[in-house]
């Protein structure tokens, strides 16, 4: 055996991750361009020097201070006729990618089954690789929604414990509608997970409702969120589900100890206290994302509708070369999804115009 000792599944593989580089306009990696105002950073800092005055003890293992305020966030996004989610119904864990790990440790592992439906999020495989799980992705349709259909089909074949739904879906941006989920809630029953990720439901457009609103309905239901897209605060690390109290209390078996730290939930608390000005400019960036939808179209592009802070796009002969040609005019992309296209973050209007004016030369050098 060769050293280290790695796991056989492992070797030769490469850690996740999109480039890290410097550039002028960084538009790969579906952040919020506008940061917390100083008034905000100020009322974290001072949480986080009050935490830090007792690091000599253990955090609060079941952070029930953090748990009550986002149940109060998710409560008001539960549409029209509402429902009140409770801190009993909240988790939450060092990203939402931490929190699906832990779904899975706790409903996957050996003999069990994940699924989704290609183009999909590329960290759920790895999610099922790390717990033993298997993974079988089905295809999405031409336009990236969900085949029914064919999902009843991999659904009857697999018997899934865990059903992965990105909803808006990365990489193409595209939302599920409600009876979608509903429907294969229903199929999958008692014997498994639906996971709606809703990474970026703060961005879905008018009269698309958030998964939420069927949570009284299903039990085998679970909504994950993030704070690091609308929020602002991808250098937080801070995601949270909503699901019945059963799966939450499933999900403390597995959780490692006091796994959230006294400075990670002072500092998202505080943030909760600013939820309206840190989601302020996220009907900005939708109106962005719409006007970048449209020139792009306008351009001759083929465009996934979105209701994302992102847009897939293409086709493209040589993806790879319109990307680098766009890092070599100081703007990054990511090249992900099906081949053929690329995915643009939505930034400030001056970094979506230094996008445009860039992919214009871009393509006009390859034709």
């Amino acid at each position: 055996m060769t050293f280290p000792p790695l796991r056989e599944e492992l070797r030769g593989l490469e850690p996740y991750g999109a480039p890290q580089l410097d550039v002028p306009v960084c538009l790969n990696t579906n952040e919020n361009p506008y940061g917390p105002s100083a008034a905000c950073a100020d009322d974290i800092a001072n949480s986080v020097r009050e935490a830090a005055l007792g690091l000599n003890r253990y955090p609060d293992r079941e952070h029930e201070e953090l748990r009550a305020g986002l149940a109060s966030y998710l409560t008001a996004d539960t549409g029209p006729d509402g429902h009140t989610i409770t801190p009993a119904q909240v988790w939450a864990a060092n990203g939402s990618n931490e929190v699906m790990l832990q779904l899975l440790q706790a409903f996957g592992g050996p003999g069990r089954t994940a699924i989704s439906f290609a183009p999909t999020y590329s960290m759920y495989p790895e999610y099922a690789r790390d717990t033993h799980t298997g993974w079988v992705a089905g295809r999405r349709a031409d336009d990236f929604g969900l085949d029914l259909g064919a999902a009843r089909d991999l659904v009857a074949t697999e018997r899934p414990s865990v059903v992965f739904l990105p909803s808006p879906n990365n990489p193409t941006g595209t939302a599920l509608a409600p009876a979608v989920i509903g429907e294969l809630c229903a199929l999958v029953g008692d014997s498994g997970l639906v996971v709606v990720d809703e990474a970026y439901g703060e961005f879905r457009r008018g009269g698309t409702p958030s998964a939420l609103e069927l949570l009284p309905a299903h039990r085998n239901l679970v909504v994950t969120r993030t704070m690091s897209k609308a929020f602002a605060a991808a250098g937080l690390r801070l995601g949270y589900l909503a699901a019945d109290p059963a799966i939450c209390d499933a999900i403390r078996i597995v959780r490692l100890p006091y796994h959230l730290s006294a400075v990670t939930q002072a500092t998202a608390v505080a943030a909760l206290r600013h939820t309206d000005e840190l989601l302020g400019q996220v009907a900005t960036l939708r109106a962005e994302r719409d006007a970048t939808v449209a020139w792009l179209r306008d351009q001759g592009f083929e465009v996934a509708d979105s209701d994302a802070n992102f847009c897939l796009f293409g086709r493209f002969a040589d993806r790879h070369a319109v990307w680098q040609g766009l890092l070599d005019r100081g703007v990054l992309i990511r090249e992900v999804g099906p081949d053929g296209w690329l995915r643009v973050s939505i930034g400030t209007p001056a970094e979506m115009t230094a996008f445009r004016t860039a992919l214009t030369q871009v393509t006009g050098d390859l034709r």
